[in-house]
């Protein structure tokens, strides 16, 4: 989550490749005794607050989404304060639609977007700065995930 916050979208995706892995391709020799729920607990903030980039600032429901290059989209549904809201993500874009309930506001990259029942709104996702490279510790960093590398690359 944090790898994507603040720009890391490769070492991000190589990160949640690693989690999903784990239970995927029986990493530890150990599924048999039951799934890691930290990984999938893992796997699904990596997405959804990673790559979604959803929050909750305040009360206020926000979201500054980017996508990896291995993923070309990423849709999310959730329930906010009762109102059902489709979230669909492209590389260029943002579609926000409400399922269900009253007009709901919410932030884009901190703008803020009002979205009503039936009339989804899309929103530009701004360009990212290139991030300063990092370093991870000895011995921890994540196997390099290239896009469409399946099980076993």
């Amino acid at each position: 989550m944090i790898a994507a916050e603040t720009g890391h979208m490769q070492l991000a995706y190589d990160y949640f490749a690693e989690a999903a892995r784990m239970d995927l391709e029986d990493l530890e020799h150990n599924t048999r005794d039951g799934l890691h729920i930290a990984s999938l607990a893992g796997c699904w903030i990596a997405a959804v607050a990673g790559f979604g980039g959803l929050r909750d600032h305040g009360g206020q429901l926000s979201f500054a989404p980017r996508l990896p290059p291995a993923l070309a989209r990423l849709s999310l549904r959730l329930t906010w304060r009762g109102s059902r809201l489709l979230v669909s993500i492209d590389r260029s874009q943002a579609r926000y639609e409400l399922l269900a309930r009253d007009a709901l506001s919410l932030a884009h990259h901190g703008k803020r977007v009002s979205v009503a029942p039936g009339e989804p709104v899309s929103v530009l996702i701004p360009p990212m700065p290139e991030p300063a490279p990092v370093r991870q510790p000895a011995g921890r960093a994540p196997e390099r995930r290239e896009p469409g590398a399946g099980a076993g690359s």
